[in-house]
């Protein structure tokens, strides 16, 4: 009774003041955020920021999306900004790029983007290269995204890795993003980029959950194109991998490193341009170097980062030759058991690892 008199004489401010020192403040809880998600947002965020952006391709209004990607973007943006294509992949990529070059920034969403290749002289001719021939005076910004890579269960036509062909070609940029946080900037980076940007998902990563940082959660909120980053900081060995190999690296990480075993995973974050001095850096470091990729072997992503690393002053602080762990180099097999054969699992990258480290 003596405290509540006291408080009664005081102030408000001061009474006030002093309540709220009674209670503990904790850090908000972390905010968990699906990769779909993350996409939508980024999207939606770009949407309302910018009119000139718009959606086409199949599936991705009325529907939401085949994926659920765009859930919601149809009713809050309407048709002129939503737009359901019929299944043309050439017609309606061709369509996006003729926006980009009138001054619309299209987002093309390709169902798979096994289907792109009905689409990659639009790709290709009419997007990658309209600024250099046009002696830079005709840019074309423009977005093409959807699922890349390996699925599940859905055999050759429908699990090609199209990183390296895509990362191949110059005017183009290619972005492959693992995480949620990764997801979301990118987007938010190609959708302002004035070049034409590829980006690479995983249609099995889109419901993972990641924790998404609260700078990642502001509307301003990008990654640059053409930086990689070091997920786990490592002394023994450096592995690069992007999209869903990351994880599974990190994985492969936690198992080695309790047989004392350090490594450095870097996610690539984006093929092209490629972030060479993130990897040379780590190389220098840790003396090895082991490339992850859900692709093919032959003119790989892999590929391409033994050779830069060979061309490049991180070579002579190499102490073994680099290791690459891809894809199988067949078409890929229906049956599950030929399948998870197929692509690179924990076990492999383990085994890569120890291989160049001869353990």
């Amino acid at each position: 009774m003596a405290v509540v008199a006291v408080l009664v004489r005081r102030p408000l401010e001061q009474v006030s003041g002093l309540l709220r020192r009674q209670f503990h403040r904790t850090a908000p809880a972390a905010l968990q955020v699906t990769v779909r998600e993350a996409i939508n947002q980024g999207m939606d965020e770009e949407l309302e920021r910018d009119e000139k952006v718009f959606l086409l391709g199949e599936e991705v209004a009325q529907y939401d999306g085949a994926y659920k990607v765009s859930r919601g973007l149809w009713k809050k943006y309407g048709d002129k900004r939503i737009i359901d294509t019929p299944i043309s992949e050439m017609g309606f990529a061709g369509i996006a790029v003729g926006a980009a070059m009138a001054g619309l920034r299209p987002i093309c969403e390709f169902m798979t983007f096994n289907f792109s290749m009905q689409a990659i002289d639009q790709v290709i001719n009419s997007a990658a290269k309209t600024y250099y021939m046009s002696g830079g005076l005709q840019s074309v910004p423009i977005v093409f995204r959807g699922p890349n890579g390996a699925s599940a269960g859905v055999a050759a036509q429908h699990s090609q890795c199209f990183a390296a062909w895509y990362g191949h070609c110059p005017g183009l940029k290619v972005v492959s993003p693992w995480s949620s946080e990764d997801a979301k900037g990118l987007i938010k980076s190609a959708i302002r980029d004035n070049n034409p940007v590829v980006m690479l998902e995983n249609e099995l990563m889109y419901g993972v959950p990641f924790e998404l940082p609260s700078e990642a959660q502001s509307k301003d909120f990008l990654i640059p194109i053409g930086k990689a980053k070091i997920e786990r900081q490592g002394t023994h060995v450096t592995i690069v991998a992007h999209s869903r190999p990351v994880g599974h690296c990190l994985e492969a990480a936690t198992v080695l490193s309790k047989e004392g075993i350090e490594c450095e995973v870097i996610n690539l974050r984006t093929i092209r341009p490629m972030d060479i001095e993130t990897i040379e850096a780590s190389v220098m470091k840790t003396n090895h170097l082991v490339t992850v990729e859900g692709g093919w072997p032959q003119f790989g992503v892999g590929a391409e980062i033994c050779a830069r690393i060979m061309e490049g002053p991180a070579f002579n602080f190499l102490d073994a030759p680099a290791v690459r762990v891809t894809g199988a180099d067949v078409p890929m097999p229906y049956a599950k058991i030929l399948e998870d054969n197929s692509v690179p699992q924990v076990k492999d990258i383990i085994f890569a690892i120890k291989k160049t480290l001869n353990i």
